[in-house]
Formats: structure tokens, C-alpha cells, sequence
């Protein structure tokens, strides 16, 4: 099965033909026109009877298939066993055994550092890919030196008119265990493996994406967060001009301190000193927030 990706670049769309393995892909072109004045009639992008937006290439009709970056609805998989079934089993269950000597964790809680960072904790709702919430709390926490580097990238961000919606941080260990024994072997790419735990059990990666810090909205990226498919990769090369450069503006002031992105999702960012943490399953009502800091009761 061939397929094929929409790109905008200068004004042109670009008819893109995906190659290699599906999680190494490569591009090549096939076909480019204007998407405006001098687009063919028999080409371009239009919005259908339903209201949603198509794409038209001569006598084939495309739907847009994934929700709109501001939609409240989730890119949804079907859980290969009852959510509830597999939680029961996670909380049962412990993390790996590890040995090191490992930093003593410091969980701060984000929105207690700077009034610009807002959230969007969509593990604790039915709003996330497994269309069940796996959180007690809509809550986020980092290690202090992940946290404190966060909160540099945001000022970097600020003055350009953006701010930071966080969407995960800290994840304890079980949860991990239900998005790895939820998810499909086609999709595991997108989820950690239990048995070596997560950087997010550490308290060392963060999934976020940009806000406008004048209307509140997020901005658009060519693809949506937990969405499993090419379009979470951080090269992918459709899309439009302005959506890849707000999506490398953000990857670019994280990178600048210290963080890098996962090969996979372009939301999600590991902090440089990862390793130095432990694994944790403190569950979030185990946690306490005072002037920042978070620890277990």
C-alpha cells in the first residue's frame, strides 16, 4: 500500500510518497502546485458539506482524517485488553530492580514556577489515546535541575509571544506498565517498555507543546499529540511552513537547554541528566506540593 503525505512549502503543495520501514521513513516528491490563485481546479484544499476539510486531487476526494489541533478529541487506539483489567495488574505489579548510585529525587511541581506554564494533563481524563483516564490528578512534576531548565526555554519562548502547555511530566512506573500492555505491537514504538522504565518515571521527560500567550490556544503542529502514526515524527515533512516551524521553534529552545527529542514524537523531550534518577511509582495523591517541592508522604 503506497502512501502518500500533503505538504505546503512557499505557497506550494507538495504531493509526498513515504518509503522505507514505517518507523523509518523517507520522502520523495511526486507532484507540487500553487495552493493558491493558480492552483488547477482539479487539485486543492476545500472545506466539505460536513465542515470538515478535504483534500482534492482530481476526481479523489481525501477527508481529514485526525482532529484539528485545537479539537478536544483524541487520536483514540483500542486497548488490546479492559483498561481497568490492566491497571489492577500494573498497581500489583513493581518496577525493575535497579542498581547505581542515583541522585536523590527532587519532584517539583511545574505550575508553581511560572505563571506562563499552563496544562493539558490529558492522562486524567477520557481524553487520551486510550479514551479512559489512567491519572487521579491533572497534575505535573519534573526533577528540579529538568525543571528549572524547562522554565529557561519557556523565557526564551516568551518574548516571541509563546508560552508552554505540558501535557505529561513525571509518569509513575504503573502507568507505563498500562500503555505498554494496552497498546498494539504496531504502536509500541510510541510507548516505553515497563521492564526498563520510563525517562518520564524518572522525572526527567516532558511532552508539551506552544501556546499563544495572547489568546491561550495552542498552536499548531503538522500532527497531534499521542497521535500514532508518521506525523508525530519530529522530521516529518508535511503539513505547512508555518505548522514544522513552530514545531522546530519549540525543539530548538528545548534543545538550548538541555533537553532532547524523542526520535518518535516531536512533543516529547528527555532532559540531559536522565540516567542520574531513579525509576519511581509514587502515585500523584502520595504527593505533596509545598512552595514547589513535591515528596512522598
Amino acid at each position: 500500500m503506497k502512501v502518500y503525505v500533503l505538504s505546503e512549502k512557499d505557497g506550494d503543495v507538495e504531493i509526498l510518497e513515504r518509503t522505507g520501514k514505517s518507523d523509518e521513513p523517507h520522502y520523495k516528491d511526486t507532484e507540487k502546485f500553487r495552493a493558491v490563485g493558480s492552483s488547477p481546479v482539479a487539485h486543492g484544499l476545500r472545506t466539505g458539506k460536513s465542515g470538515t476539510r478535504e483534500f482534492v486531487s482530481g476526481d479523489v476526494v481525501d477527508p481529514k482524517i485526525t482532529p484539528d489541533f485545537d479539537s478536544r478529541a483524541q487520536v483514540l487506539i483500542k486497548p488490546v485488553r479492559p483498561v481497568e483489567e490492566l491497571r489492577k495488574q500494573a498497581l500489583a505489579d513493581s518496577p525493575p530492580h535497579e542498581e547505581g548510585n542515583f541522585r536523590k529525587p527532587e519532584l517539583v511541581e511545574l505550575t508553581t514556577l511560572d505563571p506562563a506554564i499552563h496544562l493539558d494533563i490529558r492522562y486524567a481524563t477520557t481524553n487520551d489515546f486510550l479514551g479512559t483516564a489512567v491519572y487521579t490528578q491533572a497534575r505535573a512534576f519534573m526533577q528540579r535541575p529538568a525543571a528549572e531548565a524547562l522554565v529557561r526555554a519557556l523565557h526564551k519562548l516568551k518574548p516571541l509571544g509563546y508560552g508552554l502547555l505540558i501535557h505529561d511530566a513525571y509518569r509513575p512506573w504503573y502507568v507505563t506498565k498500562i500503555f505498554w500492555d494496552a497498546t498494539p505491537a504496531e504502536g509500541k514504538i510510541f510507548v516505553a517498555d515497563p521492564s526498563q522504565g520510563s525517562r518520564h518515571n524518572r522525572g526527567c521527560a516532558v511532552d508539551l507543546t506552544l501556546y499563544d500567550l495572547a489568546t491561550g490556544k495552542p498552536i499548531e503542529m503538522p500532527g497531534t499529540y499521542d497521535e500514532m502514526s508518521p506525523r508525530s515524527f519530529p522530521d516529518y515533512p508535511g503539513g505547512t511552513s508555518l505548522q514544522r516551524w513552530h514545531r522546530d521553534l519549540l525543539r530548538r529552545a528545548m534543545e538550548s537547554e538541555g533537553f532532547t527529542v524523542y526520535e518518535h514524537e516531536w512533543w516529547h523531550f528527555d532532559y540531559k541528566d536522565w540516567h542520574e534518577y531513579p525509576i519511581l511509582n509514587i502515585k500523584f495523591e502520595d504527593l505533596h506540593s509545598g512552595q514547589g517541592l513535591a515528596s512522598a508522604n
